[in-house]
């Protein structure tokens, strides 16, 4: 047109700019800017082509080029606009877009269905609701209420919002549904947490006819992953093949993420060796699946195969391999990451330096990460709060506050983390009213807990013996609405089975039942061990069997079980089963099964599998396997041979295996051997009253009262006191417990007068004087029975069973004999229908 001299006009310069818009080409659309200029004031100051440049350099993503043409010009129409808030969209720069939106519109220029959905994404950016509800109903009021790409950025900006009820009711009334929409709708719940509602509405989408796009398969793929479900991934990833997608670098990072979380690393290997073409995204979470997996080897060799095809290691290839060499505790490989870290310029990135600190503190070198953290100029939260975890791991409460403190004085305001951190470190140092304060703290500065604060408090209070605190925290947490997860669970299950509390054990099992929470085996074992210690053997059993894929330690938590309450035939049957089944034992069931075998007296087959573990086994011998042998021989009798057994067993003898022994001197008459076991224990345990006690039987048992008398006098000269016993029951939701000699019960009267009763019928029945004085040492337990009579199931701490005519009292004797800790549910038989009455 030039070189014929015609004349080009605003309508054809408006046409180039728009074609420049479309190829994306800033280079020529510049050319045609420059000759626009030379063209003269009349096409240069033309509104039209004015807005045409504004609308080319906005859509190019030159920001400062459309900035300062879009100020220059004097009427501003609604498409300039719209490139102008799509441009500050794109840049990050949501304020300026609704700052502009709200300056349109006080224009008079009203909004289409391309402003809207620009200003519903700023609103998503920056998750402010309110005025993303505002526009939503602007865009009603300006009849787009139908339109499929207001409705999309709808439910984009609710989903970003977290405002899911909604974003559901906009999907809904939607007449017209795209790929985009469907996305948005997925996308939205996968960001929520909510993946089985994400998987729901593939679901849907899939019933609808609407053929899947990259984005649908990448936020599936997402939420299997996080949901670890295998066979939707499996079918998503089969759906891709089918409708013919590329696997590109996006897809096959998101399957390849697919695969590593839900243990497939075989197939994630295959899919990565499939791809044509790899970023450094693809790379990195390779490596990272097989440092979460433990194969630091695979991991170290597949950074050496990146570095061969060119590429260079990032702060998320750093931080997976000082996360291996903290997991392993490697501090030569994580020192090695440290110094390349150092040549390139990467410890200035928060994540590495985050790395750093931990990979030395897990390596026991928290003064190396003291140095490093020192050393960090910048210092954000997420750095803050790892210090304080390498503090508060190791239970350097003091240090874990101060560092709190500082924190607070530079600056930077803790988070519900750092203060979840703080307490934990207070709880990993057994002190628990200052987690407790903390705790409360927390609460009043407004800041509300979360899962990790009640589950780090639960389990740290069960861990302190701060049961019942635990138990009301636990229940604090649910009325708070917090679902408790199931390291949560785990934790109260183990301040229930730590205050025998079966009431409470079984309220929280139907909690798991009603909602529907998966049981893993890791429960499943919780669950197990503790009906096994609160007596409950029926619903042990029934837990164990219900659980369709059994691993060893939920075989171990059964035969734990057995073993505590004597139970030897079934520990032993279940035993061969695992033996049948091909799954191996360890030290752990031996040691169970070696117990249940102790406590019923089994020589035979004890001294069998323990021959077994010598022959077959050795790896696995430990000191209490012999322990468990030493105290069979002591119970049946054989001293001599218990004896030579610890002379030649490959340990130096503790003293819970020399208490076991001496306790069986006591039961046959073997005086002097027990003043030999007593005076070693006394040399390795000075301090220890059990072993006088101990000795303090022997001598009785055998009618050396002059020697008893002696000891007994020894011990109050060195300030020595018999332990007491102690004894409870839970009656409803109160916990009645019994110490020897307490008088401070509100029922004690009535408690003595029926004790004394019943030494009165014992009398009449025959009982000798020697087994009415033994009952007077039974008082807590029949302080519990007579509260038992009052018409409530009774459950009982014991460590000893002793059956005293046609009773069955379960006695605790922690000063009795050393060695069982058993609780059972007491059964009681009556010496007469009086009494039962």
């Amino acid at each position: 047109m030039e070189s014929k001299n015609l004349l080009i006009g605003p309508n054809i310069y408006g046409e180039l700019l728009q074609g420049c818009v479309y190829e994306r080409n800033v280079f020529l659309g510049q050319q045609i800017h420059a000759k626009i200029i030379k063209s003269g004031e009349f096409i240069v100051k033309n509104e039209f082509v004015g807005a045409k440049l504004v609308v080319f350099y906005a859509k190019c993503d030159v920001y400062e080029g459309a900035n300062n043409l879009f100020c220059r010009l004097s009427e501003k129409s609604v498409f300039s606009w719209a490139a102008m808030i799509g441009l500050y969209c794109r840049k990050g720069f949501c304020e300026l877009a609704l700052l502009g939106f709200c300056e349109m519109v006080g224009d008079g220029i009203m909004g289409d269905n391309f402003v809207i959905p620009n200003v519903l994404k700023a609103c998503g950016g920056l998750q402010v609701v309110g005025f993303g509800k505002g526009v939503h109903g602007y865009g009603l009021k300006m009849g787009f209420g139908r339109c499929v790409y207001v409705g999309s950025s709808l439910i984009d900006m609710y989903g970003k919002c977290g405002v899911l009820d909604d974003a559901q009711k906009v999907f809904d009334d939607m007449l017209e549904r795209n790929v985009v929409t469907w996305n948005s709708m997925i996308v939205s719940y996968v960001q929520n947490g909510m993946n089985k509602e994400a998987i729901g509405v593939f679901c849907d989408m899939r019933m609808e006819g609407i053929e899947p796009s990259h984005v649908t398969l990448v936020s599936l793929l997402s939420a299997c992953a996080n949901l670890c479900v295998r066979e939707e991934g499996m079918q998503g990833h089969a759906i891709s093949i089918l409708i013919g997608l590329d696997i590109d670098n996006i897809l096959g990072s998101s399957l390849i993420n697919f695969y590593s979380k839900v243990g497939l690393i075989e197939d994630a290997e295959l899919l990565f060796s499939m791809m044509s073409e790899r970023d450094v995204v693809t790379w990195n979470l390779l490596i990272s699946c097989y440092v979460q997996c433990d194969y630091v080897k695979r991991a170290l060799d597949l950074c050496q195969l990146m570095r061969l095809e060119g590429f260079s290691f990032d702060s998320v290839t750093l931080a997976s391999i000082l996360s291996a060499s903290a997991g392993s505790n490697n501090l030569t490989l994580g020192r090695e990451a440290h110094g390349y870290c150092i040549r390139n310029d990467l410890v200035l990135d928060v994540v590495v330096a985050s790395s750093i600190i931990d990979m030395y503190a897990n390596c026991e070198r928290i003064l190396e990460a003291r140095t490093v953290f020192n050393s960090t100029m910048k210092k954000d939260l997420v750095l803050w709060n790892t210090i304080l975890a390498a503090y508060a791991e190791k239970g350097l409460s003091g240090e874990t506050l101060s560092l709190f403190y500082q924190m607070q004085l530079e600056g930077v305001p803790p988070n519900v983390i750092s203060w979840n951190t703080v307490i934990l470190g207070f709880l990993r140092n057994g002190k628990v009213n200052e987690a407790m304060d903390m705790f409360s703290e927390m609460k009043s500065l407004g800041l509300e807990p979360n899962i990790i604060t009640y589950t780090t408090l639960i389990t740290g209070l069960a861990q302190n013996g701060s049961n019942n605190e635990a138990i009301a925290q636990f229940r604090e947490m649910l009325e708070a609405g917090i679902r408790p997860n199931n390291v949560t669970i785990i934790g109260v299950l183990t301040a229930c089975t730590n205050t025998c509390s079966l009431l409470q054990g079984r309220a929280i099992h139907g909690y798991i039942v009603r909602h529907n929470i998966c049981l893993s085996i890791m429960l499943a074992t919780s669950l197990v061990d503790m009906y096994a210690k609160c007596g409950n053997l029926h619903l042990m059993k029934k837990v164990f069997d219900i659980v369709s894929t059994k691993e060893l330690p939920l075989y171990n938590a059964l035969v734990s079980g057995y073993a505590l309450h004597g139970c030897a035939l079934e520990a032993l049957s279940l035993l061969k089963h695992l033996q049948k089944e091909g799954i191996e034992p360890d030290s752990i069931t031996f040691t169970g099964v070696l117990s249940s075998c102790s406590h019923a007296g089994l020589v035979k087959e004890g001294l069998e599998i323990f021959v077994d573990m010598v022959s077959n086994h050795e790896s696995k011998l430990s000191m209490q396997h012999y322990g468990c042998v030493v105290c069979l021989l002591s119970r049946c009798g054989n001293l001599q041979e218990a004896l030579r057994l610890i002379i030649t067993m490959p340990f130096e003898a503790d003293s819970h295996i020399l208490g076991s022994l001496l306790a069986a001197c006591r039961e046959h008459n073997e005086v002097e051997l027990g003043e030999c076991l007593a005076e070693n224990l006394t040399k390795m345990e000075p301090g220890d009253s059990g072993n006088y006690v101990a000795l303090s039987n022997a001598y009785a048992a055998s009618g050396r009262w002059d020697k008893m008398s002696k000891l007994r006098s020894s011990m109050k000269e060195k300030g020595m006191r018999k332990s007491p016993g102690c004894s409870w029951i839970q009656i409803g939701s109160e916990l009645h417990a019994f110490v020897s000699g307490d008088v401070c019960h509100s029922q004690i009267k009535e408690i003595y007068t029926t004790l004394a009763l019943l030494r009165m019928e014992m009398q009449l029945m025959g009982f000798t004087e020697s087994l009415l004085i033994f009952s007077k040492k039974l008082y807590i337990n029949i302080s519990s029975l007579y509260l038992a009579w009052r018409g409530y199931t009774i459950h009982l701490s014991m460590k000893c069973i002793y059956s005293i005519g046609c009773w069955k009292v379960m006695v605790d004797s922690l000063n009795i004999e050393r060695g069982l800790d058993c609780l059972v549910e007491v059964k009681i038989k009556y010496p007469s229908e009086n009494t039962r009455r």
